[in-house]
């Protein structure tokens, strides 16, 4: 089909699959970040901050769009397999989300592996996390216009601060929306799940790099079997935000997320689960001129209306 045809064209060339993720990890990362630098239209209102915390500060930029008075919220977390992606790197995916959803992007630079292994990465965005949640004045908002969203690795760390807050009860998100999310610790030939085995070789992403990026993330073992790491792992699935699941027909992660999302429905949570046809993993970081990723967008925007729809009386 022509249309897959050119979104694999597109996602190759952003793409370094003839690298080997465990050796040149290093080499992977500069190159990631490099592939989507450019210069923001003047348009788009930008602003630098950052969160301290034990002694550290965990950077955000925040992406406003033209003409919004909407107080919508999204608090982005990005993908690159918690080893890359750093915020100059998801500039082209924060500005186009802040302009076709019309809200507020805050995108978290959290620390990355194999530096920082787990739980690093999820611990900083809960950090952020909690500190708009407990501070509505910071974005002059309310709870329920703040939407935790994430993509792939990005997509785990969302699922996963949900989680943690609801065990912590600091806080509890009102949404969540993960895209094509890595929901499970196995992704070898004993997976479970059929979308590994058929779409993990010739799909751009590969079953090999998901393990690859997981023997990098994790510090131990034990850390396959943490909710926080795999979020499919959790005994109890119950108190979770209003969640929309994105998944690509021609993703290796496919039916993890599928599953987690049937796992939140069954224990009681309301879920949206939309499967993109023709799409691939990565298609989420292309322009809005190709059609999967405004078909992702209308699903999108589709929920963040209803949610508002929903909102209790004031």
């Amino acid at each position: 089909m022509a249309v897959k045809r050119i979104i694999q064209a597109a996602l190759k060339a952003v793409s370094y699959n003839n690298l080997d993720t465990l050796k040149d990890y290093k080499f992977y990362k500069v190159l990631i970040n490099m592939r989507n630098r450019h210069n923001i239209k003047p348009y788009y209102k930008i602003w630098d901050h950052v969160v301290s915390y034990q002694n550290r500060n965990i950077p955000v930029r925040i992406y406003s769009p033209k003409d919004s008075n909407q107080n919508k919220i999204l608090l982005y977390f990005h993908g690159s397999g918690w080893i890359s992606g750093d915020m100059d790197s998801y500039n082209n995916v924060c500005a186009n989300m802040a302009n076709m959803t019309n809200s507020t992007v805050v995108a978290v630079d959290y620390r990355y592996a194999p530096q920082y292994r787990f739980p690093a990465a999820p611990e900083d965005c809960y950090r952020i996390a909690r500190e708009i949640f407990n501070d509505m004045s910071l974005f002059n908002t309310s709870s329920d216009k703040i939407t935790l969203i994430g993509d792939s690795a990005g997509g785990n760390l969302a699922a996963a601060v949900s989680l943690m807050a609801r065990d912590r009860k600091e806080f509890l998100p009102c949404n969540q929306i993960l895209i094509y999310p890595s929901t499970y610790n196995d992704h070898t030939d004993k997976s479970p799940y059929a979308s590994i085995k058929d779409n993990g070789k010739d799909y751009l992403l590969t079953s090999k790099q998901i393990c690859d990026y997981m023997a990098l993330y994790a510090a131990s073992k034990e850390d396959l079997n943490n909710p926080y790491f795999a979020p499919l792992s959790s005994k109890d699935f119950s108190r979770q935000p209003r969640t929309l699941i994105i998944t690509a027909e021609h993703d290796p992660l496919r039916d993890e997320g599928e599953d987690y999302g049937k796992r939140l429905k069954e224990a009681g949570n309301i879920v949206e689960i939309h499967r993109i046809k023709n799409a691939m993993h990565g298609f989420f970081s292309l322009p809005p001129v190709f059609k999967q990723v405004r078909e992702c967008y209308s699903i999108i925007n589709k929920f963040l209306s209803e949610g508002a729809e929903n909102e209790p009386s004031k």
